[in-house]
């Protein structure tokens, strides 16, 4: 029996291709072709006139905060419910991460919590799109206009998702995006920067070149101190190709999750929602299962291991962790966690390997709710 894997990227020949042609030729002056290239594909793709590869998500955060001016003694609020990449770059620039809870049905950060949080400290607002799950844009926006503070999106999770006619990553401030090995794009380890804004655009340039402006004629002549997230060009190299796969990929993303969807649909759970007027890219099918099934996560876990079948848990709140103040009355988010579950998913996953996986969530919860 073999072993069904939570995630796996899809690489054929073409990035083997692409990839080979940058570790032969990509030198000298070659050794930024790709990543102009693939920098080019990905604006094209989010419909945005700015981005910038970067070696993580994380860093491409990291830049954008500074560029924005976000700074010791600033807040920035963001959902309880995240990886801790997107609480981190706060940490780096010397703000503070304001945790609040998140919505039952996205599972992303909860719009009326956000207003209730704001201070004069407030700097910024992260809206995470949680495993492809779109955030409030439109109430998030609304409340980053009324009070001066912008929004960003931390679409690590997003790529695939359309809100309202708008890809994920295409309406605030800024955008950030991961291609880490587990993304529906990959290039193994990477990210982006993106944004509609040119003077944050050129900031953000600057910053990621170890602070050497773009005008700079002296050699060796940085400007301030800045960083070094730069993506390889063999790594762009391989994103080239799976950007001119993209639909492909999202769509075998999107079949997985409808394959599960069906198969699930009689049993006490929700799963990502895909409300009108949107699209989910699907990064990541969840089970959410209802209050009044008991439920052992572990149970499950321990159950797919003994099959050969991996499975993620649910983010924990990031309150919890012990580097942050407990935020206990972000209910949502303390009674959602371990209720859920991520499925398996990867764009080549059969019917047969997801009926898998499904028959063991059924039993178990076919028990627990008889």
């Amino acid at each position: 029996m073999s072993r069904i894997h939570y995630t796996k990227p899809s690489i054929t020949d073409l990035e083997v291709r692409y990839a080979t042609d940058a570790a032969q030729h990509g030198w000298g002056e070659r050794c930024y072709e790709y990543i102009g290239r693939f920098e080019q594909l990905f604006r094209e793709h989010l419909e945005v006139p700015h981005a910038i590869a970067t070696s993580s998500c994380t860093g491409a955060l990291h830049m954008g905060l500074s560029a924005l001016g976000v700074g010791p003694g600033d807040e920035v609020i963001l959902g309880d419910i995240n990886w801790i990449a997107s609480a981190a770059p706060i940490t780096y620039v010397g703000a503070r991460p304001v945790f609040v809870d998140v919505l039952p049905d996205s599972w992303c950060i909860d719009p009326a919590k956000v207003e209730q949080a704001l201070t004069p400290r407030t700097k910024a607002i992260i809206a995470v799109h949680l495993y492809g799950n779109l955030c409030d844009m439109e109430a998030l926006l609304d409340i980053g206009r009324r009070h001066g503070v912008p929004v960003i999106e931390d679409a690590a999770e997003g790529i695939g998702s359309i809100y309202h006619g708008r890809r994920a990553g295409s309406m605030g401030a800024f955008s950030t995006f991961s291609f880490h090995g587990t993304k529906t794009v990959t290039t193994g380890e990477g990210g982006m920067f993106a944004t509609n804004d040119r003077d944050l655009f050129e900031r953000v340039l600057t910053l990621s070149n170890h602070g050497r402006a773009r005008g700079q004629t002296r050699q060796f002549w940085p400007d301030e101190v800045g960083f070094k997230y730069k993506m390889s060009n063999i790594q762009a190299a391989i994103g080239c190709a799976q950007m001119e796969r993209i639909d492909e990929l999202i769509e075998g993303k999107r079949r997985v999750f409808a394959s599960y969807a069906r198969q699930l649909a009689d049993l006490p759970v929700r799963m990502n929602p895909e409300p009108e007027g949107t699209q989910n890219g699907f990064w990541m099918p969840t089970i959410v299962v209802d209050e009044d099934v008991p439920f052992d996560r572990q149970a499950l876990l321990v159950e797919f291991q003994a099959s050969e079948i991996d499975g993620r848990v649910f983010f924990w709140p990031l309150s919890m962790l012990p580097m942050f103040d407990r935020v206990p009355e972000n209910r949502v988010s303390y009674g959602l966690f371990e209720r859920a579950i991520n499925l398996p998913t990867y764009h080549d996953l059969t019917d047969d390997q997801i009926a898998r996986v499904t028959s063991i969530v059924r039993r178990r919860l076919l028990r627990l709710a008889a």
